[in-house]
């Protein structure tokens, strides 16, 4: 059974730069559909970008189209997402699914799923 465990969230002004990273053990990552979700205060939880088991497709939120890149590194087994042109309104709590057979846009979708890392956007 894949653990996943999320890093690389902090705080930074908008238009800024983070890269979180989501790092698997008791499983090869690239054996499962991933995806990042992310959830704000109050707020339900997100679809933000995910990528299919052989990295080939990827898809997007309209609100991060273009500024974010969601990637696979097979040989540190982990999920990779870039985000760029950070705005305040991407603040939140940003978590990491996972999936041997589905994928999709809804966190329903996915059996495995990390604790989450902060992300908090200042104007």
């Amino acid at each position: 059974q894949v653990q996943l465990v999320e890093s690389g969230g902090g705080s930074v002004q908008a238009g800024g730069s983070l890269r979180l990273s989501c790092a698997a053990s008791g499983g090869t990552l690239s054996s499962y559909h991933a995806a990042w979700f992310r959830q704000a205060p109050g707020k339900e939880r997100e679809f933000v970008a995910n990528v299919d088991r052989g990295g080939n497709s990827k898809y997007y939120s309209n609100s991060v189209q273009g500024r974010f890149t969601v990637s696979r590194d097979v040989a540190k087994n982990t999920i990779d997402l870039q985000m760029s042109g950070l705005k305040p309104e991407d603040t939140a709590v940003y978590y990491c699914e996972a999936d041997g057979f589905r994928m999709g846009r809804s966190p329903n979708n996915y059996n495995y799923w990390g604790q989450g890392t902060q992300v908090t956007v200042s104007s």
